[in-house]
């Protein structure tokens, strides 16, 4: 391949030509927008230890009250992207959000799609356009772009989850904003209820108008008890995953971001093919392995990590008795969208 010229080798007045007048040469900078093979992400792989995260997000609690905060959260940074830009991945923003005893965190709605998987604690509630979802370990709730919601606690212990948002391709986009609302007045009950047989969906005769998210919770109970019958009945199946969708499409929950749940046997270890998403693999349950590239992150309960696009993930169970849950989120709808999704085994 020949090799292309350097900006350095333009004559000056050239270059300062082209800069006033608002004007790039491509040819120098070809190569790294588009590298050969395949891309060059700046997303690196890291992890986030719980038990380190947790008393600094405690002090947060100390030191912030709710007022002053509206939302009490530790960003879960990639160093790749830069600290200052907040992002595990070049689409995903996650975040450790704490809420206490007695707290309400204020309504609002924004464009990016959020969803939270709850970490530790009970007693506390994410209300979405009126329905009151409880937040259990385990669960994962939905607060899709445009929806009203706001956190309340009524328990006795603090309560932590995950946030996981596409905020940086929306703010990316230019279109990243939020507006306050008031309180929100309860009006429906759980949709997990209404939906929680599968193949049978309601079918109400005279519609009153569809929701583009019919089920906003997503009880980690259910998710937990379908894994552990896939790996009995399907004991051959190497990957035992489920993937949180739309009940009434099929389709990805939300829109940019998919999002998991996979366990692993007893001592089983599993290598991930290679895909152009990057991905984020937080731990529910258990005690794992993670190898990323070169790096080696050792999970424990809560514990968060994320892997690179084009790269191969190998996950294994530490324990030879007892199973272990991850919860994942990845940009694959995103990728697929675009036509860019590929799997390289």
């Amino acid at each position: 391949m020949n090799e292309l010229g350097r900006l350095e080798d333009l004559p000056l007045d050239y270059r300062e030509s082209l800069q006033q007048l608002n004007l790039v040469p491509l040819w120098p900078s070809l190569r790294a927008v588009m590298p050969p093979h395949q891309p060059r992400p700046r997303t690196q792989p890291v992890s986030w230890q719980y038990k380190t995260l947790r008393p600094l997000l405690m002090r947060a609690g100390e030191l912030t009250p709710i007022e002053k905060a509206e939302r009490r959260v530790l960003v879960l940074a990639n160093p790749g992207h830069g600290l200052e830009k907040m992002q595990a991945s070049s689409a995903i923003y996650l975040g450790m959000q704490l809420l206490l005893p007695g707290e309400w965190a204020p309504s609002h709605r924004h464009t990016p799609n959020a969803v939270r998987m709850i970490v530790e604690g009970e007693g506390a509630y994410t209300t979405v356009e009126g329905e009151k979802c409880p937040m259990v370990r385990g669960d994962l709730i939905l607060t899709p772009t445009g929806l009203w919601h706001e956190h309340g606690h009524d328990g006795t212990e603090p309560v932590v989850w995950l946030d996981v948002l596409d905020l940086p391709l929306v703010y990316y986009m230019e279109a990243a904003y939020h507006v306050d609302g008031p309180r929100q007045t309860v009006v429906s009950s759980a949709s997990e209820r209404r939906l929680a047989r599968g193949g049978m969906l309601p079918t109400p005769v005279f519609a009153r108008g569809n929701s583009a998210y019919p089920m906003l919770r997503y009880p980690w109970a259910q998710a937990r008890a379908a894994l552990e019958t896939m790996a009995a009945t399907e004991p051959h199946e190497e990957v035992v995953q489920i993937t949180y969708v739309n009940p009434h499409t099929g389709a990805h929950a939300l829109n940019i971001l998919g999002f998991y749940a996979l366990m692993l046997r007893p001592g089983q270890s599993v290598t991930l093919p290679a895909r152009s998403p990057a991905a984020i693999y937080h731990l529910i349950e258990g005690a794992v392995d993670a190898h990323v590239m070169e790096q080696h992150f050792a999970l424990d309960e809560a514990d968060t990590c994320c892997a690179p696009g084009y790269t191969p993930v190998t996950l294994r169970n530490r324990s030879a008795d007892a199973p272990a849950f991850l919860f994942l989120a990845d940009e694959s709808p995103l990728h697929q969208k675009l036509g860019v999704y590929e799997r390289r085994d």
